[in-house]
Order: structure tokens, then sequence, then C-alpha cells
């Protein structure tokens, strides 16, 4: 047998069968260990796949969720928009029921209009309610700036500073949510009387 140089400056043989017997009888493989060696590989394959799939079963069910949110917020908004085209009507009634109040009439004609817009006013606030629309109480309430919105600011040593003296438009929730804060008027406490000295 004559070896001949390789060009990687190794030594081989000339012959390629003498060498696949030397290197069959160098490392006899036992079937078992054959078997076993590829039984883990094929468990550690299957756990991989397993946690593939359970991280984008995962991430799948996050998108639903985040999905499901995003439509009903969407829906909301879609809704709250509509029932803010209402609100107004529910203002011109109050404003109506208010002005009657203050100018009360002895006519058979100003007492039936009374009584329509009581219930036109009625008929709002019954269809707001059941579409999820909450009217707000602000007066002798602190004033909070999520919720009112301030207009002017008044002196009053009745209520401590800060308060709602006065609401001049009601504010509205919708389903636990600001749709429309309350225009109001805040206390201030009264700057003391400076005595003229003279």
């Amino acid at each position: 047998m004559q070896n001949i140089p390789d060009t990687e400056g190794e030594k081989r043989t000339e012959n390629p069968e003498a060498e696949e017997a030397v290197e069959s009888v160098a490392a006899p493989m036992d079937p078992t260990a054959q078997l076993q060696a590829d039984l883990q590989a094929s468990r550690a394959e299957a756990a991989e796949w397993q946690d593939r799939f359970l991280r984008k079963a995962a991430e799948l069910e996050n998108y639903r969720k985040r999905a499901d949110k995003e439509k009903t917020e969407s829906m909301a908004l879609a809704k709250s928009s509509v029932l803010l085209e209402f609100l107004p009507i529910a203002d011109d009634c109050e404003r109506g029921l208010r002005i009657l109040a203050e100018n009360p009439g002895t006519t058979d004609n100003l007492k039936q209009y009374k009584e329509g817009v009581e219930l036109l006013y009625k008929h709002v606030i019954d269809a707001l309610g059941r579409a999820g629309v909450v009217a707000m109480q602000a007066e002798g309430k602190p004033f909070d700036p999520h919720l009112h919105e301030a207009l002017s600011r008044e002196e009053s040593a009745e209520f401590e500073e800060g308060t709602v003296v006065r609401e001049l438009r009601r504010g509205y929730l919708f389903k636990e949510r600001l749709l429309r804060p309350a225009q109001v008027i805040v206390s201030v406490r009264p700057h003391p009387k400076e005595s003229v000295s003279q």
C-alpha cells in the first residue's frame, strides 16, 4: 500500500475500501445505543415543537383578547358619539323647565306646555339611561378636573374652596367613562376686605 500526500498535508491510502474497513473495525456501533441516541434526539425535537406550539397558542390568545378589547372600545366610542348628539336636547329641556319654574303661569296652555316639556325630558333621560348614560351630580362636590370643566370662580363663604358652587351644564358618564364634563362654577375663599386708612 502506498501513501499519497493529500492537498492538506495529510496522508491517505490509495484504497478507499481499506479505509472504511479500518473505520468500521475501530468504531463498532451498538444498535441499542444508536436507538437511544435517536430517541433522545426525537424527544428533544418534540419538546422544542411543543414549546413553539404553546408560545404560538399564547400569542393567538393574547391577540384575540386584544382584538375583543379594541372592538368593544370602538363600539363604545361609536355609541358615545351618537349619544353626545342627544345631550343638547336634554339640556334644552332642563333649561325650559327651569324657565317655566321661575315664571309660573296660570294659563292652561302654559301648564300643558310645561307638562309636554317634562314628558319629553323624561323620555330623553330614560332613553339615555337605557343606553348606559348616567347624569353626574356636581353641585356641592369637590372640583375634579377629570369630570368638571370650570368656567369661572366665585367667592363663597358658604362652600369650601375648590367646591362646585353651581352647575351650568350637566355632565354625563357613559358606562363609567366620561361622556361630557359638567360645566361648573368653582368656589374660592372671599378676599378679606381691606380697611381703608385715613
